[in-house]
């Protein structure tokens, strides 16, 4: 079967490329202009070429590949940013990524790309009186698409009878692996030049694969529950949960005793989301011993793995430098969980892998 192929747009440190490579596909080329995600992706992925700044790209001028992925910039989509929308200087770059598909479409007289996925915050849902996620569709859909009756966008619908044929669903990256990652809702759309299978790359159940080697046994995640996923030596227990800075200083003012203590986590309380510009603190502490714990922030490794990632991807450049811990924390936290990006690319290379 001849090779499906894969361009990465706005690539960050790989995992589009990553979740291909592990699904079959064979990532081609990518486009990415922070220096440490370059350097890292570079490490991993040694044969792919980088074509550096996407305002300078032309679709027709590089190498046509059957998928084209791009999660494009969220600052201005994101809840917490400045929710100017899909016009902000750095969320309208989404238009580029558009562009570069139909210049590549024309030039290959509209063979490829055959399959385009976009993935961005939640936010993009409600960004703009909700009208930014209408331009979304419009755009990959070249023509005016309408508000739904309820004026509010649905966490998974479908735009059928035109090309492509378009798909889009929330996935919120903690219940797409086992042991459970950290929450991370985000929303993936397909976009089907060459057929009617957008629904069956996004919808159908499918097996969840196993997440990287760990490289060790005393793996700790943001899992179900309140414990870690190992016991200590010695029978002492851990456990872990997400610290509620803002139930601790609403507390403090009130003088709630009880309540300052509830601020260390419940064993429902969700692991927030990794963040680029700030990593979230948790309780730590032993069953036998809870007056012995702390509160500490989630290392780099901690992180890779709540993005189900194999451990240390983010560790090193292509030299074998160090890459800072500042810039893997915002590697981390601008990046897309494993498990989602995988089970897309399994669905993708079902569906072609008798066309391509």
């Amino acid at each position: 079967m001849p090779e499906i192929t894969l361009g990465s747009l706005f690539d960050g440190i790989g995992v589009f490329p990553l979740a291909a490579a592990r699904c079959g596909i064979v990532p081609v080329w990518a486009s990415e202009i922070e220096a440490a995600p370059i350097s890292i992706t570079k490490r991993h992925f040694p044969g792919v070429k980088h074509l550096g700044d996407i305002t300078k790209l032309h679709g027709g001028a590089i190498p046509s590949v059957h998928v084209l992925t791009f999660g494009s910039p969220c600052q201005n989509l994101s809840q917490i940013g400045n929710r100017t929308g899909l016009a902000g200087a750095k969320s309208n770059l989404f238009f580029h990524a558009i562009r570069i598909i139909q210049e590549m479409r024309d030039a290959t007289k509209g063979v490829y790309p055959i399959i385009a996925v976009w993935e961005n915050v939640m936010g993009a849902f409600s960004s703009n009186d909700r009208m930014d996620f209408r331009a979304v569709l419009s755009a990959f859909a070249d023509t005016e698409i309408s508000m739904p009756p309820s004026g509010r966008w649905a966490n998974a619908g479908m735009v059928r009878g035109g090309c492509p044929d378009i798909a889009w669903r929330l996935m919120d990256a903690q219940y797409w692996a086992s042991p459970r990652l950290a929450r991370r809702q985000r929303i993936f759309l397909v976009a089907d030049f060459g057929g009617r299978r957008a629904p069956e790359i996004l919808f159908k159940p499918r097996t969840m694969q196993p997440l990287p080697a760990s490289g060790g046994t005393r793996r700790m995640f943001a899992s179900e529950g309140d414990r870690g996923a190992f016991l200590e030596a010695r029978g002492r227990v851990p456990i872990v949960r997400p610290f509620q800075g803002f139930r601790m200083r609403g507390a403090a003012k009130q003088g709630e005793q009880t309540a300052f203590q509830n601020s260390f986590g419940f064993p429902t309380d969700p692991f927030p989301t990794l963040l680029a510009g700030a990593v979230s603190p948790f309780a730590f502490w032993y069953e036998d011993d809870p007056e012995g714990g702390c509160i500490r922030f989630p290392t780099e490794l901690e992180s890779e793995r709540m993005m189900g990632l194999p451990e240390g991807w983010t560790k090193y450049g292509i030299g074998g430098e160090e890459i800072r811990s500042a810039q893997r924390y915002k590697a981390l936290g601008n990046a897309i969980a494993l498990p989602c990006a995988e089970y897309i690319m399994t669905g993708i290379y079902e569906v072609l892998g008798g066309v391509a």
